[in-house]
């Protein structure tokens, strides 16, 4: 996921060389596994990657500040429960600094962030309640197969677009499950 969330964003940004991955430090697991993720699919697209770590409110405003005199093309927001539940700042600040993004769900574009890829959220909820049924039926849980998300959504939001003076694809805009005005 973390290598087509990059190449969706070289695919709005040709030109882009550097890019800031955001990550939580304090969910080691989760950050080593985005940059495991990421560093190859960045080396193969010729990108130089710069890593910033946040894990409180404050330090995702330093974060920013840095890639304010840092001046990174773009910028990728690793998955993590801490940056969904700062969605709104991390968009913002992402507009200020006129600095384009990618997130992993829909909620960052709907707050503003200007591209997100992820999991159908609604289809993992509904591949719970399958696995709840089955279980409820009898079936042991160690008997069931390990699922993973099988439907993706791309988002991109026009309007933060328009706002970082960037014109993106047509081919990407049809590729999009929603453009958001």
């Amino acid at each position: 996921m973390a290598a087509k969330r990059l190449e969706l964003l070289r695919e709005l940004l040709p030109k882009a060389a550097r890019v800031a991955i955001l990550v939580n430090p304090a969910s080691a697991d989760q950050t080593e596994a985005t940059l495991r993720e990421v560093e190859p699919a960045a080396r193969t697209m010729g990108l130089q990657m710069q890593v910033f770590n946040a894990n409180t409110s404050r330090e995702i405003g330093a974060a920013f500040e840095s890639m304010k005199r840092e001046r990174p093309d773009a910028l990728f927001v690793a998955p993590e429960p801490f940056f969904a539940a700062r969605r709104v700042q991390l968009a913002h600040l992402a507009t200020r600094y006129s600095v384009p993004a990618i997130y992993v769900g829909r909620e960052f574009a709907e707050a503003g962030g200007l591209m997100s890829y992820g999991a159908n959220i609604a289809d993992a909820w509904r591949q719970a309640g399958v696995y709840t049924g089955r279980i409820l039926k009898g079936t042991k849980p160690a008997d069931l197969p390990v699922m993973q998300a099988s439907k993706f959504e791309l988002f991109i939001n026009a309007e933060t677009a328009r706002m970082l003076d960037l014109s993106v694809a047509p081919t990407l805009l049809a590729r999009a499950d929603e453009v958001i005005e």
